[in-house]
């Protein structure tokens, strides 16, 4: 009879544990498990963005223009990932522990995966906040440009409304010019973000990008999910070789660009360019901020910035 390790019922169930256990998926993002189709089909979603509309008047004058919010549609390719384990039974009865560490990495490999997908969405964002260091009035005006009405933080095990993504490097500046306006509190450390400012949790997060700091709510990306992680199982017993795949389908996708601002190390310079450059990234003033922007002919007489 075929030697079989793991029951596949329980080898799906203990993956998907600790692909949820890595993962917080309701935490950063908001999670729709309505996905259906396979790797490669296209799926269009409505990218929600909003325009700048503050002007400062005069006496006698009014506004020329309002804010406007509206969406593009924005085609996604549903993921695949997968990820396969390999060990003979010669190898297992060696090391007992060959087997649960390496179905349980399966479950850590495939969230490095999928989390990477996820963090590249927030990066999207179109509203860039500059700045010459990382401290207080930089997270104020970020989230002055985050379309919210509060930013007071929930309860305690309740997601926090807004939070950062802040590389280490950046969190050690963060902390120096912060000071005593970094605010700590027991949950903090239990919750696993170091701090809030400004009514935003910060999160170390190791690959980051290092000078960019994201600031959102779960609004800003969702992920969308065919729910569940498949399990396959292989076995060749004339060589006693057993091999596992574990697969999951996923697409994530930022869905609501006025819940998500870069806080960007770095200085905004009117553009000096008097035609359209392609390739070239051009930000509108904003109240607090910037956000990116198409200039019709001459981004300079438009009043266009770039930012680097």
């Amino acid at each position: 009879m075929a030697h079989k390790i793991y029951d596949n019922f329980y080898l799906s169930n203990e993956v998907e544990d600790q692909f949820n256990s890595h993962l917080d998926l309701q935490q950063f993002c908001t999670v729709d498990n309505s996905l259906v189709g396979t790797a490669g089909m296209k799926r269009k979603i409505n990218v929600y963005k909003a325009t700048a509309g503050t002007e400062k008047l005069k006496m006698g004058e009014g506004n020329t223009k309002s804010i406007e919010v509206s969406f593009t549609p924005e085609e996604y390719e549903i993921q695949l990932a997968q990820n396969k384990f390999q060990y003979y039974d010669e190898q297992e009865m060696t090391d007992p522990m060959l087997v649960p560490v390496g179905t349980r990495h399966m479950g850590t490999d495939m969230f490095n995966t999928v989390n990477g997908d996820v963090y590249g969405e927030f990066k999207k964002a179109t509203m860039v906040v500059p700045t010459a260091k990382i401290d207080f009035a930089a997270f104020v005006d970020a989230v002055a440009n985050l379309n919210i009405e509060s930013t007071d933080n929930q309860p305690e095990k309740v997601a926090p409304q807004t939070f950062a993504f802040v590389h280490p490097g950046d969190t050690a500046e963060l902390r120096k010019n912060l000071a005593e306006d970094l605010k700590y509190v027991e949950a903090f450390a239990r919750a696993g973000y170091i701090g809030t400012v400004g009514g935003v949790n910060i999160y170390t997060k190791k690959d980051a990008t290092k000078g960019t700091i994201v600031v959102a709510t779960r609004q800003a990306v969702t992920i969308f999910n065919k729910k569940g992680v498949e399990v396959e199982t292989d076995r060749d017993g004339d060589i006693r070789q057993n091999t596992i795949w574990s697969r999951k389908y996923y697409l994530a996708a930022l869905t609501d660009a006025t819940k998500a601002v870069k806080i960007f190390k770095g200085t905004a310079t009117a553009t000096a360019d008097t035609t359209v450059s392609e390739g070239k990234v051009y930000y509108a003033k904003t109240d607090n901020g910037y956000i990116v922007g198409k200039p019709k002919t001459n981004p300079k007489t438009e009043g266009f910035y770039e930012i680097a």
